[in-house]
């Protein structure tokens, strides 16, 4: 097997979930990914298309869902297989805090002499202490880390001195060195995500398993374009805010990408994919004369993938109908995150939209042609009580009563952690937080907690960790009976997540019951709580968009075949 300059793998949140029996709860129902996290971040993907682009060779492995997709999966055998120059593991967010320390020790373990790289936000805000962990040799601090890793890569090869590697926290004889961060971007159109590679990655390894991107992706193949790296608002509990951004990329304002080269990304994704195309970030957030551009590049473009947009304020009522000028299949997702408008003031003291002004664009859309409009509320923001939770459902009930089938709402506790560099970690009493961690390693320790309970680092001064768990389920069950009552859900459905509900809960008790010391053994509820771990509070196909016949491209993925094989037949001559 030909040697790969940059082997990068992505963990699971705990190395060994697969012998573990840890009830993680209901922390991942409303993303794609499981509680493994196994979904890779995007930043595999520029990464690899900018290295490749500069003529090293890049190869992705999503252990985590090879792990999680086949329980006899031999981690060690397996990386024992290949040959990397270096290896990257991401530590973007925090869940992954066991898994990526573990997957790095086993490197270690297996390659003794291969330096180990890791990147991400999490890895920025904690890099003083991953660095002293024996098997991590480089922490590559910030969200734009293209340039600085080819730069690492071509002086590691070269056995150039490392000094000169901007944003590189590293050792040398045993000792911490710190370099200037020197690399801070003014666009993000220097790279680009450009799917075929990862196309001509399957072809090369013969390994479509490593490379996909979350489990169930083929029957929900979403793909995501970012506008942006940061944020303009200052959620309290988001990791990616403005406050966060400004201290781990020390970059005060967001960094977009044009609008030319956030549509040429999404056409790259529609010559290979029918799926729908996600647009991370609120246009809007660079200006009306950016989002109104993006909006007339797509609409010259003439995509007939489903796209996402997400608002984090409430538009003009204009900028509705000029969305639904431009695409044919679209879509919105809303966070308010709470129905009480002081909670949401709290929550992000930038966003001071109205319930009404929500509604009237809720309105508007439903009168054009949005095909759905998802609305996301969170469990464990500051002044949320356990009654504030009970009313925001019945504002649920109020939406339902005033839509159609095309707009659903969901609800999630904030979890499993308060993120690093948020105000509510950086200044929890502030906002009424008790902090259960604060390093890295206190992380580590939480993720391998028996429940979800144990795992969570914060509770409220209105409700502590129980009284979030047992608002998370109370509010999950009326809400799953109100989808049921409005149409939103099939009746089949929504009896198979009530039982779910009731099921995760007597799973809890039973957990209590074994931490007091009664009765059964961790390891006599493993095969349950294994099972009950995915779609508890929602069933997670509720996110899934509308799905083709086929899914993908045949013609443009044969292209790409086409051209990976006449390069190889090339270079064989």
């Amino acid at each position: 097997m030909s040697q790969i300059d940059l082997l990068l793998l992505h963990p699971p949140s705990v190395y060994d979930f697969r012998e573990q029996a840890i009830m993680y709860g209901p922390v991942s129902d409303l993303i794609p990914s499981s509680p493994v996290f196994e979904m890779y971040p995007l930043g595999f993907l520029t990464m690899t298309n900018y290295l490749e682009e500069r003529g090293l060779k890049v190869r992705i492995v999503n252990l985590a869902l090879r792990m999680m997709n086949d329980r006899r999966f031999d981690v060690p055998a397996f990386l024992a297989r290949l040959k990397p120059k270096a290896v990257g593991i991401d530590l973007h967010w925090l869940p992954h805090a066991h898994g990526s320390i573990e997957v790095a020790k086993l490197v270690k373990a297996i390659h003794p002499n291969v330096p180990v790289i890791f990147g991400g936000l999490s890895a920025t805000y904690f890099h003083r202490e991953l660095i002293q962990y024996p098997a991590v040799d480089y922490v590559l601090r910030g969200d734009s880390v293209e340039p600085p890793l080819h730069e690492l890569l071509t002086c590691l090869d070269n056995g150039q001195t490392l000094e000169r590697v901007p944003n590189l926290t590293w050792k040398a004889n045993g000792e911490v060195r710190i370099n200037p961060f020197s690399f801070m971007p003014k666009a993000l159109d220097y790279v680009d995500l450009m799917p075929e590679r990862m196309v001509r990655m399957i072809l090369r390894y013969r390994d479509l398993q490593s490379v996909l991107p979350f489990n169930g992706w083929w029957q929900n193949p979403i793909t995501a374009v970012f506008s942006v790296n940061g944020c303009a608002h200052e959620c309290v509990t988001c990791g990616a805010s403005r406050q966060a951004c400004t201290a781990l990329s020390q970059r005060g304002q967001p960094l977009f990408r044009s609008p030319q080269n956030l549509v040429k990304n999404m056409i790259d994704i529609s010559r290979i994919s029918k799926g729908p195309i996600f647009i991370v970030g609120d246009l809007r957030q660079a200006g009306d004369d950016y989002a109104y551009q993006v909006l007339d590049l797509l609409r010259q473009v003439n995509l007939k993938n489903d796209i996402a947009f997400e608002l984090f304020e409430m538009p003009p009522l204009d900028y509705l109908k000029a969305i639904d000028a431009s695409v044919k299949n679209w879509s919105l997702e809303l966070s308010p995150e709470s129905h009480d408008e002081e909670i949401r003031r709290i929550q992000d003291e930038t966003t001071a939209y109205t319930n009404a002004e929500m509604e009237a664009v809720i309105q508007e859309a439903l009168k054009l042609r949005c095909q759905r409009i998802d609305v996301f509320f969170m469990i464990g923001v500051p002044r949320q009580t356990q009654q504030s939770v009970e009313d925001t459902i019945r504002y649920c009930e109020h939406l339902f009563q005033h839509s159609d089938r095309r707009l659903s709402c969901f609800v999630s506790p904030l979890g499993p952690f308060l993120d690093p560099g948020s105000w509510g970690f950086e200044d929890p009493a502030r906002f009424g937080y008790r902090l259960f961690a604060h390093t890295l390693e206190e992380h580590r320790q939480l993720l391998v907690q028996p429940s979800w309970q144990h795992i969570l680092n914060y509770e409220t001064q209105w409700m502590d960790r129980e009284e979030l768990i047992s608002a998370t389920y109370d509010a999950a069950e009326a809400l799953n009976s109100l989808k049921l009552k409005y149409g939103r859900i099939a009746r089949a459905r929504g009896r198979e997540v009530a039982r779910r509900i009731e099921h995760a809960r007597r799973l809890k008790d039973r957990l209590h019951a074994l931490d007091e010391g009664a009765g059964e053994d961790h390891e006599d509820l493993k095969g349950e709580i294994y099972a009950f771990s995915v779609s508890t509070v929602c069933d997670k196909r509720e996110l899934f968009w509308r799905r083709h016949v086929v899914n993908y491209k045949v013609l443009g993925i044969m292209r790409i075949l086409f051209a990976y094989l006449r390069e190889r037949i090339r270079d064989a001559l």
